[in-house]
């Protein structure tokens, strides 16, 4: 019996949900701290940070495609796609330390350089991780339900970590006192070991198999024509990726002006966790609560339904403005709320897509789908910082060095505040758009998996899968 005939068990759903603990960590520390310790601590000018920070996530998006296929590829050869999910796991840790241990004696031109290669190097391990793991939901389950129950425990895992290193992250950061390197440093070190513990443990849920076909290797040039003949064949996969390209978009800055908001215009660092915990909470309990809205109505309308709360709740926090106070918390604990159906949907809708493509067309790239979306989701996020420090720049924000103190100008602090609110709630309107015009439906998914012969197109796996959750 093949994974896409076996229930999920418990060990599997945890397993794979613990893969969040390193894609949730890398997503959240590098957009929450990184952009802030070029420009508050290495002197770096904020155009240049955005660029720098842009530049590295753009060739995560040139390479993604490459990966998804080659993953495919390894998994015709070798039966398992868990090689290149290993190397990432261990090789991001090492990266990601050396991102934040620029030496004491450069200058912003020389720390900026060397930030640049160092997260290039940390990005790309990540990359090795992420597009195979995307892959995986459509090769553990064929059930239209259970991606949802699958996915909805990674995005709770994944929300955790968005707290845990949201609000640890900078914790760990004050502990090296008055020394803000040794503190970027402190935390890097303990974040990379648990990011890279996570992903580790998420390996094991890769199926092992026999191996399907002697695949001969491909270059960049036809890796690139894969990708893109899947997404030229899918409608519903260019919508779905649109959809979520600008939403990762909004929430990328919405992310690098977390830190922002609360030093300028909350006026406190702990403001930063405060934010957190609001975001979070709600995300952490109500990620079920999306699986069972999308069993009712299905995955296509719920996820509307979370957007539309989203955008609304951002919207209404452009009043910090002229108002900074506690009441911001309640509009994000509402995007909270949102973000977990916003999380937990599309990621769920992905393996429908890749399995009716698989029966539409012939045999699944499911890493091919994998590569071309993880290189949608890094560009949005990446040029999410972009847009912040584009913002900065415009409206005069001053830049400082170590322990320097500065006053923003209130035309800088106005646009954090619109940087953390109207931006946002734009993007997430305009990806409604896009998802008008999915047309999957599960009754769709539901003649995929009894149309689909499991033993053709996956090689018989070795998990526990016996006992469902």
């Amino acid at each position: 019996m093949t994974a896409t005939e076996r229930p999920l068990s418990r060990g599997v759903i945890t397993r794979y949900a613990i893969g969040s603990l390193g894609t949730g960590g890398f997503a959240t520390l590098p957009g929450l701290v990184l952009v802030f310790y070029m420009t508050d601590t290495l002197g770096v000018t904020a155009l240049v940070a955005g660029l720098v920070v842009t530049a590295a996530k753009v060739w995560d998006v040139v390479i993604d495609p490459w990966i998804g296929e080659h993953s495919d590829r390894a998994l015709a050869r070798t039966g398992t796609r868990r090689t290149w999910m290993r190397v990432g796991a261990i090789a991001l840790p090492v990266g990601f330390l050396l991102t934040f241990a620029v030496p004491a004696d450069f200058g912003p031109a020389a720390s900026g350089v060397w930030v640049f290669l160092a997260f290039l190097a940390t990005a790309t391990a990540f990359s090795l991780f992420q597009v195979p793991y995307i892959a995986l939901p459509a090769e553990l389950t064929s059930d239209y339900d259970a991606r949802t129950r699958l996915l909805s425990w990674r995005v709770v895992v994944l929300s955790l970590a968005i707290l845990l290193f949201g609000a640890g992250g900078p914790a760990l950061r004050r502990m090296g006192g008055d020394d803000e390197a040794l503190g970027y440093l402190v935390m890097a070190l303990v974040a990379g070991v648990v990011i890279g513990a996570g992903m580790l443990v998420a390996v094991t849920t890769a199926p092992r198999g026999l191996p399907a076909a002697q695949a001969p290797r491909l270059g960049i040039r036809a890796a690139y024509a894969e990708g893109i003949a899947a997404l030229r064949r899918s409608a519903p996969f260019r919508a779905l990726l649109a959809t979520f390209v600008l939403q990762g978009l909004a929430t990328g800055v919405m992310l690098a002006g977390a830190n922002y908001v609360a030093v300028w215009v909350l006026h406190s660092e702990d403001a930063l966790t405060l934010l957190f915990v609001a975001l979070i909470a709600p995300a952490v309990l109500c990620a079920p609560v999306w699986s069972r809205i999308s069993r009712a109505v299905g995955k296509e309308r719920a996820f509307r339904w979370a957007s539309l709360l989203f955008a609304v709740a951002a919207l209404s926090m452009v009043g910090m403005i002229w108002a900074p106070g506690a009441w911001v918390y309640l509009p994000v604990a509402l995007a909270g709320a949102a973000y977990a159906g916003m999380q937990t949907l599309p990621m769920a809708m992905l393996p429908d897509v890749i399995s009716h493509d698989a029966r539409e067309h012939g045999e699944g790239r499911a890493g091919s789908f994998g590569g071309i979306w993880t290189a949608g989701e890094t560009a949005g996020m990446a040029l999410g910082a972009t847009v912040l420090t584009i913002v900065l720049a415009l409206t005069g924000y001053l830049e400082s060095t170590g322990s320097t103190v500065v006053e923003q100008p209130d035309a800088a602090v106005a646009g954090i505040a619109v940087s953390f609110s109207a931006v946002p709630a734009v993007l997430v309107f305009l990806s409604l758009l896009p998802l008008a015009r999915y047309g999957l439906r599960r009754h769709d998914i539901e003649a995929d998996a009894a149309d689909t012969d499991p033993s053709a197109t996956a090689p018989t796996p070795r998990n526990d899968t016996q006992e469902t959750m």
